[in-house]
């Protein structure tokens, strides 16, 4: 364990740590198995994002504003779920589980960052289909390429600056021992309560980030889908509607999941009943969820097969 000795008027002498070791999943006989498990989804889900921002980028077909949102998506998810799991691979295939004090906060901000982006993104995209589905005469005039672009930049911007206050909060905490992070990967909570500081004010802090990232676009979410299904079943074609629930359920279900875990993270108590449990949710939401959503948003339209299609015939030619 690496420390440093620091000098003060009021503490005295006192080592602080400059050093952590992720517990991850402990000593948990199948963990060579968990490699393999986490090696093959982490390469799953950077071919498959790649490939659908490749898509977007190259077929003329889905220059529109939906693709645009899911393009960006696909290139969030792919930065999101490299920040945690090439360390995290390591670490299970040597064993070696140690983090440098700056590399674990560094792990942090981008993690919280595409996490809080992936929030409002998500809410971005609703409110996306509720203007092409609820008012698809005003589609047009309202997404045009500059919104899109400030809609998506706004996103981007806001996630990043949102969580530079929390990182430069725990950039200033102090750590005294132990320094065994219980968890797979520099996670905020876990941070906190090593900390030799007194935690409310971070709890606090965290708690009121949570909300205006997590709940707030959810809520927004939320509300953009209750609008498009009320929609729906307006629809006089009873294979219209059952096609469009379809996807709706689906994107549903999918941003549920996504905004329900980190609220249970996140805003609930941190208490050791709800500590395994948090590993679990961790797992669904930074390994998972960058694999389910390209899958669920994207390879399901017609726009996107197509698009595949073109391509693979294009590689066949020798043209790709």
């Amino acid at each position: 364990m690496e420390t440093r000795a620091m000098a003060n008027p009021e503490q005295g002498n006192q080592t602080f740590i400059t050093e952590f070791i992720l517990l991850g999943f402990g000593t948990l006989p199948e963990l060579q198995i968990l490699f393999l498990l986490f090696l093959m989804i982490y390469i799953a889900t950077v071919a498959i994002n790649l490939l659908i921002v490749a898509l977007v980028v190259t077929d003329q077909c889905l220059h529109t504003p939906m693709y645009f949102f899911l393009g960006n998506l696909s290139c969030l998810e792919t930065y999101y779920t490299s920040t945690i799991l090439p360390g995290m691979l390591v670490g299970l295939l040597t064993e070696d589980r140690t983090i440098s004090f700056n590399a674990c906060v560094t792990q942090y901000y981008f993690f919280g960052s595409m996490a809080a982006t992936e929030c409002l993104l998500l809410a971005v995209m609703s409110y996306d289909r509720y203007l092409a589905i609820h008012k698809p005469l005003h589609y047009a005039a309202c997404m045009r390429g500059r919104s899109c672009l400030q809609l998506a930049g706004g996103a981007w911007i806001g996630g990043f600056l949102g969580n530079s206050i929390t990182t430069l909060s725990i950039s200033q905490l102090t750590f005294c021992g132990p320094n065994g992070i219980d968890h797979f990967f520099c996670d905020l909570i876990p941070l906190v309560k090593l900390s030799c500081n007194d935690p409310q004010l971070m709890e606090m802090l965290t708690f009121t980030l949570c909300l205006i990232f997590t709940l707030v676009p959810f809520l927004l979410t939320l509300m953009s889908y209750i609008c498009i299904i009320m929609t729906i079943l307006r629809i006089p074609s009873t294979m219209g509607r059952q096609r469009a629930f379809s996807t709706c359920s689906s994107h549903l279900i999918v941003v549920t999941i996504y905004y329900g875990t980190l609220l249970i993270a996140y805003m609930f108590p941190a208490t050791n009943t709800l500590r395994d449990l948090r590993k679990v949710l961790s797992v669904i939401y930074t390994i998972l969820t960058p694999l389910v959503n390209p899958l669920i948003y994207s390879l399901r339209n017609k726009e996107v097969k197509e698009a595949l299609r073109k391509a693979h015939r294009k590689c066949r030619v020798g043209q790709c």
